[in-house]
């Protein structure tokens, strides 16, 4: 069952930090995620940090035993719809609870890691995260993906407007009601890795650099409104 909130007890403060990159050591952005993660810490250190790696435990794609339990009364149910509907609402509640999201994303293949996808899929429903008669019922958290890319995506390069991940998610999102989303970039990850990008080395460095300055700056800013 989904949990509600008693309006009369105090809430913790809640992060949901959620990765999806393939990769773990060596990864940017799960790099980035977790200095996020660190930051909200230390700013709500009687806070909690709800962590899923949707790389590490993956999601079940979405498939119509899921999707059909949605529709259908408990009692209706058949034991695979019931148990597609337990995660469902295992994977909502953690959502509903959140205060705060980060999600550290990759790039692959110009769009986002099918593993994000489903859990996404599995968290668009109507009486959970949707007013039955449409709007999202998560407004007010503020959203953060620290985003990497391996090459250069940037305004005037060959493959400007090819990361289709921002718009995507930005779209996806503000379904549920989401309204303060921020995407924080590093790119030319791929830099050493990647023969014909030798000599990107300097650039790709100051990018990571300037995205965990970034994360440090927000949590400044944060601190300054507080005061």
């Amino acid at each position: 069952m989904i949990e509600t909130q008693n309006p009369t007890k105090r809430v913790m403060p809640t992060l949901l930090h959620l990765d999806s990159s393939m990769r773990h050591e060596g990864s940017r952005s799960r790099a980035l995620s977790a200095h996020f993660a660190e930051a909200w810490q230390q700013a709500n250190p009687s806070g909690t940090v709800v962590y899923r790696d949707l790389a590490a435990d993956p999601i079940p794609h979405l498939d119509l035993t899921a999707f059909s339990a949605n529709f259908v009364a408990d009692d209706d149910r058949t034991p695979p719809q019931r148990e597609a509907r337990k995660l469902t609402e295992t994977l909502a509640n953690e959502l509903l609870r959140a205060g705060e999201l980060v999600i550290g994303i990759p790039l692959y293949n110009f769009g986002p890691p099918s593993t994000l996808k489903a859990w996404f899929d599995r968290i668009v429903v109507q009486g959970l995260t949707v007013k039955p008669g449409g709007g999202g019922l998560l407004g007010g958290r503020p959203l953060t993906f620290t985003a990497a890319r391996g090459g250069g995506y940037g305004p005037g390069t060959p493959r400007e407007g090819w990361d289709h991940r921002e718009p995507w998610l930005r779209h996806a999102f503000s379904q549920l009601g989401f309204d303060d989303i921020r995407f924080i970039h590093t790119e030319l990850t791929l830099a050493r890795e990647v023969p014909q990008m030798s000599g990107l080395e300097e650039l790709e460095d100051k990018s990571i650099a300037d995205a965990h300055a970034a994360i440090d700056e927000l949590f400044a800013k944060r601190r300054d409104i507080a005061a």
